[in-house]
């Protein structure tokens, strides 16, 4: 059932209520019932926070009411469960879909993987399967994973090699449900093991498995390496989820030097229909500057 359809809002002395009373949270007096965007476009938690400050729930529906689809939280498998289990039947009641959260068991930011001992690897699956039960609650398909830290002592194929088999591993738990981890390379410190698209296009078709694919961040890609599109289109069959955020200052698309419209093109004419992450910050603080994200966004939606 499309969200409209299952919800029909009265506003009555600044609240906003269902016809059958079923969900109360205040009224917002501005854009109400946006068209949807024509991308999938997932904010997350935190970035409508003054103009939705009733909670998470509270939030969902203020994303929903500007024509966003679906929602990623990177902090999901930290959440209580009665958390999950609110944010789950809140985005089922608005038809919106679980974008990612990360597999994360405290390794990602250390030395780990790419070293090849057990305690590590351990850790690794552990968190998998701890991550299948949470996407179940949710309904999420996709997970982040992050490899951890160079070994600066040990050789990079033989560090490879050992991500590789660590990843088979992990894909295993991971088909058996019919999920997705996705690789992300990232450019928050030279430390960082996965750096690059062609590097993680060779280790997901090393993995070989459909439960190991690319998490292609705009942001990142582009401090790391740019020449955006053409490397998209090199490693396309192995691109699962996409995130966003200008460079610099990670903030929304037209806050810095890419231009978002002809990457969004890109990715249409592509036929991409999954989900485009919105993990950045907001350039403008306050309502104002929520307001004016939201209004970015619908700068560079296809048309």
């Amino acid at each position: 059932m499309k969200r409209r359809g299952f919800i029909k809002k009265l506003c009555l002395g600044g609240t906003v209520m269902s016809v059958s009373g079923a969900l109360s949270f205040p009224a917002y007096s501005e854009r109400l019932e946006e068209e949807p965007f024509k991308m999938d476009f997932a904010p997350h938690f935190g970035m409508f926070k003054n103009s939705a400050p009733g909670g998470l729930a509270d939030e969902l529906k203020f994303m929903a009411d500007q024509g966003f689809r679906s929602l990623e939280d990177n902090g999901m498998l930290g959440r209580s469960i009665d958390d999950q289990n609110l944010i789950a039947k809140t985005m089922e009641q608005l038809n919106m879909r679980m974008g990612v959260f990360v597999v994360d068991g405290g390794d990602n930011w250390k030395t780990s993987l790419t070293t090849g001992k057990q305690e590590f690897l351990d850790n690794f699956l552990n968190t998998c399967k701890k991550s299948v039960e949470v996407a179940k609650r949710v309904n999420a398909k996709w997970m982040t994973v992050v490899p951890g830290f160079y070994e600066r002592r040990m050789p990079i194929g033989i560090q490879t090699a050992n991500v590789i088999e660590a990843l088979k591993r992990g894909a295993e738990i991971f088909e058996l449900h019919g999920l997705t981890m996705v690789l992300e390379p990232l450019s928050d410190t030279p430390e960082l093991f996965l750096r690059n698209a062609d590097q993680t296009y060779m280790i997901c078709k090393a993995v070989g498995s459909p439960s190991c694919k690319i998490l292609y961040d705009i942001y990142h890609m582009q401090r790391n390496e740019g020449n955006l599109i053409a490397t998209m289109q090199n490693t396309w069959d192995e691109i699962a989820y996409i995130q966003i955020g200008d460079n610099p200052g990670r903030k929304e698309p037209g806050t810095g030097e890419i231009h978002y419209g002809n990457v969004f093109k890109f990715i249409h004419e592509k036929g991409f229909d999954g989900i485009l992450g919105m993990e950045h910050g907001n350039a403008m603080p306050g309502k104002d500057g929520e307001l004016a994200l939201i209004d970015a966004y619908r700068k560079v939606d296809v048309q």
